[in-house]
């Protein structure tokens, strides 16, 4: 007999990478010794990063382990399959990132690797902050192999501008670099699928350049899609009183924000789990009785067939993002 449904605060998975910093620890207050925490995987189902339930009834279990015991209860009618269909991360971009592309669903069907669509939540930028994000017009396959040949990426790259709050969107097949001075919440299809094409002539901590993948890049990259503007996010009707907009809806995933002034009904409808992401303030979750306290900077995974759960601020200006599959 499996275990009732509940919500799951996971353990953090941190990386390492050699751009990152500790904006994330600083940011939300996380005990962790002095180190470089580029990425916290929040919800990952993946052997390289699996994320494990932090207390609670579900303590010590992993992500993979409560999708098999509750299944489409987890998940929803919508995922599909039996596999978490995101990846939700945290980013501090100390340094620029490589510029970097990933496959779409066909790009990947035909040359391997896994799709991967991704969106960018900006939660902190330090001024003068940027990512980029697709090539500029006229830049084709054989412009850009110029580019790469003369290390000229910069002069070839959108770059946007970003400030707390901007949301970017990032198809498979868009040419992208996260540049310094970000700290985003990602949200992307289950895909640890890069493929680096300049990395601004770093070397890696062997003090030998990274690996670059020119050939599989030339592969995926989608030429008809141009540079890539901010998101707009668009107002939705309020929902128990609250202020929401839509950010980003793709066909993998749709995320809302919304200003947590009064107690929310947060229950699954069955289709889709739902992650809850506490952007600023502090928020309380409760469910048949029992409750959780959700600081800022903490993700939280209701089930798709939780029902009876609220969610009430517990400090002013509470503003949570809220991803779910569309």
């Amino acid at each position: 007999m499996s275990r009732p449904l509940c919500p799951l605060v996971f353990e953090p998975v941190y990386k390492n990478y050699i751009w990152g910093g500790d904006w994330i620890i600083r940011k939300y207050g996380r005990s962790a010794p002095p180190g470089i925490y580029a990425e916290s995987w929040e919800v990952s189902d993946r052997e390289d990063g699996m994320s494990v339930v932090r207390g609670g009834p579900m303590a010590g279990v992993s992500l993979c382990d409560a999708i098999g015991e509750w299944g489409v209860g987890l998940l929803g009618s919508r995922a599909g399959g039996l596999r978490f269909p995101l990846l939700i991360k945290l980013i501090d971009s100390r340094e620029r990132l490589s510029v970097q592309v990933h496959p779409d669903d066909a790009s990947a069907a035909r040359h391997g690797g896994e799709a991967k669509t991704e969106m960018w939540y900006v939660l902190d930028a330090a001024p003068g902050a940027g990512v980029f994000a697709g090539l500029k017009p006229g830049v084709d396959a054989s412009a850009f192999r110029r580019a790469m040949e003369e290390k000229r990426f910069r002069e070839i790259l959108t770059r946007v501008p970003v400030k707390a709050g901007d949301a970017i969107f990032i198809p498979g097949g868009l040419v992208h670099a996260i540049d310094a001075g970000c700290l985003l919440l990602e949200v992307q299809q289950n895909s640890n699928t890069t493929y680096r094409i300049y990395d601004w002539d770093r070397v890696g901590p062997d003090g030998q350049p990274r690996p670059l993948h020119i050939a599989e890049a030339m592969k995926v990259i989608r030429w008809d899609l141009g540079d890539a503007a901010r998101v707009a996010p668009k107002d939705l009707p309020a929902a128990g009183g609250n202020a929401r907009a839509l950010v980003v809806e793709s066909p993998y995933f749709r995320v809302e924000k919304f200003a947590l002034s009064r107690p929310q009904d947060v229950s699954g409808d069955g289709g889709s789990f739902q992650v809850l992401f506490v952007i600023s303030g502090a928020a309380r979750i409760a469910w048949d009785g029992l409750s959780e306290a959700l600081p800022a900077g903490t993700s939280c995974l209701v089930p798709a067939s939780l029902r009876g759960v609220k969610l009430e601020s517990a400090a002013p200006g509470a503003e949570m993002a809220r991803i779910t599959l569309p």
